[in-house]
């Protein structure tokens, strides 16, 4: 099944269109679409691997906190 593509349209800073089209000119992409779709998709596995290290922090810190109020009902009492 091919990958489905949906055409969206962006502003960006004029010096960024300029380098786009400097990696296209120096056949680094064949188009501005090219380079675009490889940065948006490094982007996205960048975040995805930072998202995901914050979601394994937040469950240990999750378990740390119910471990503590364990603790504290059993030799406090609260």
């Amino acid at each position: 099944m091919p990958n489905r593509t949906e055409k969206i349209t962006i502003r960006l800073p004029s010096r960024f269109v300029e380098a786009l089209d400097l990696l296209v000119g120096v056949d680094d992409f064949p188009s501005r679409s090219e380079a675009i779709r490889t940065a948006v998709r490094d982007l996205v596995y960048l975040r995805a691997g930072l998202v995901m290290k914050k979601a394994k922090k937040l469950g240990r810190l999750q378990r740390d906190v119910t471990r503590l109020r364990d603790v504290e009902l059993k030799y406090l009492g609260k």
